[in-house]
C-alpha cells in the first residue's frame, strides 16, 4: 500500500492505513489527550477479556509475537509516514503493559495497580528506561523503552505481592 509521508502528526486521517491503524492501538493513539494512558486502557481491557484466561506462557508467547509485529509495524509506519515516536503509535503500550499484567489473576484492584504502574514506569522513565529510549534508534527504540516499563511494573508488583503474603 502506498501511503504519502506526511510529516505531520498520525491522526484519524491515518486510520485507512491497516498498518497505522493497528500500530496506533485500532485507534486509541490518535485520541489527542494522552493516547499512551488510552492505548494503555485497551490493551488492559485486551489482557482483560483475551490473555488473562491464558497460562503465564501464552501469554508471554502473543506478548513476544506482538513485541515482533509491533516493532515492524512501527518501523513500516514510521517510513511510510515521515514520523519517528510519534505518540500516537501505542503499540508499545501494548505489550509494556501486558507484560506488567502477566500472570496475574483476573482482579480489578491487580489490573488496575498494573495499569497505574506501567504508566509511572512508562511517564517517568527511571535509569535503564530513558537509557534505552536514548540509545536505542527506530522501532526497536520505541518498543524497548515500554517492554522494560513493564518489566519493571511486573517486578514491582509481584514483589510487593509477594510481601504481603497474597502469592
Amino acid at each position: 500500500m502506498a501511503v504519502e509521508k506526511t510529516g505531520g502528526k498520525l491522526g484519524w486521517r491515518h486510520a485507512g492505513d491497516p498498518a497505522a491503524f493497528i500500530a496506533c492501538g485500532f485507534g486509541s493513539g490518535f485520541i489527542p489527550f494522552a493516547p499512551g494512558t488510552w492505548g494503555s486502557l485497551v490493551a488492559v481491557l485486551v489482557w482483560w477479556f483475551l490473555l488473562s484466561p491464558l497460562a503465564p506462557l501464552p501469554q508471554l508467547l502473543v506478548i513476544a509475537l506482538v513485541f515482533i509485529a509491533g516493532t515492524w509495524l512501527t518501523g513500516l509506519v514510521q517510513r511510510r509516514h515521515g514520523v519517528v515516536d510519534d505518540g500516537a503509535i501505542v503499540i508499545d503500550e501494548f505489550v509494556g503493559q501486558w507484560l506488567a499484567l502477566l500472570a496475574l489473576p483476573q482482579d480489578p484492584l491487580l489490573a488496575a495497580a498494573g495499569f497505574g504502574l506501567f504508566r509511572l514506569f512508562d511517564i517517568w522513565k527511571p535509569g535503564p528506561i530513558r537509557y534505552l529510549e536514548r540509545r536505542l534508534g527506530g522501532a526497536l527504540g520505541v518498543m524497548a523503552d515500554d517492554v522494560l516499563a513493564g518489566v519493571i511494573a511486573l517486578a514491582v508488583l509481584q514483589v510487593t505481592l509477594f510481601g504481603l503474603g497474597t502469592l
